[in-house]
């Protein structure tokens, strides 16, 4: 019996293709730095990031000082436009999303996050109309663990108070947060409801045969 139903945020909960989007390619047009050298450069503390062990703020300098780019005007501007395109991102939450979230506690389910993010994405997410739902929230910033890391799934377990095979899993499927898990106990379900807003080089997740799917938000109360 499903007691508890435990989120990924990001091409989940909310999708980062709406609105002002600011990826990578965009920070190095900005920099007017060749994207492949950019990438490089911002991937090798994207783990140091997402652990808490740099703040956005000093991941950013590392990688402008690294590539010799580094300016308080440069840091200033790409922070900004992160933050807009988080905002929009925050600001066009589905309002499937609000009702599932809604209609899981009303059904008498525990509701929880698990989400990789950086410290600007946490800010937007504790600040959230999503955030009220979460009776518990790992997040890896602030927990020092990556998905699929088991132990951060343990972590929700103990703070929701449920065993793992009344947990439902639901997310899009990247940093192989299902198989994370699905080895822990938990029933894992892929959503594919964001798959066609995503373009190149961001594609989504796999889809995932040996994982059932949800098509749209309402699908996830079949599996409860």
């Amino acid at each position: 019996m499903i007691k508890a139903v435990i989120f990924d945020m990001f091409e989940t909960l909310v999708t980062l293709f709406t609105g002002r989007t600011y990826f990578s390619e965009n920070i190095a047009a900005d920099l007017g730095q060749p994207i492949e050298a950019f990438r490089k450069c911002w991937h090798e503390t994207e783990k140091e990031r997402s652990l808490g062990k740099y703040s956005m703020e000093e991941g950013l300098a590392i990688t402008l000082k690294n590539l010799g780019a580094y300016s308080e005007e440069n840091a200033k501007m790409i922070l900004q436009k992160r933050r807009e395109a988080l905002g929009d991102t925050f600001n066009d939450i589905p309002k499937e999303s609000l009702w599932l979230l809604k209609t899981l506690h009303e059904k008498g389910l525990k509701v929880g996050l698990i989400t990789n993010t950086f410290s600007d994405e946490r800010d937007f997410i504790r600040s959230s109309p999503l955030f009220p739902f979460f009776d518990a929230a790992m997040i890896s910033y602030e927990q020092g663990l990556l998905k699929p890391d088991p132990e951060i799934y343990q972590r929700m377990l103990k703070a929701l108070d449920v065993k793992a095979e009344e947990c439902l899993y639901v997310g899009d499927g990247g940093s192989h947060e299902l198989t994370g898990a699905r080895s822990v106990g938990m029933q894992a379900v892929q959503c594919t409801w964001f798959r066609e807003r995503a373009y190149e080089p961001h594609i989504p997740s796999p889809i995932f045969e040996d994982f059932p799917h949800a098509a749209v938000q309402a699908d996830i109360l079949k599996f409860c």
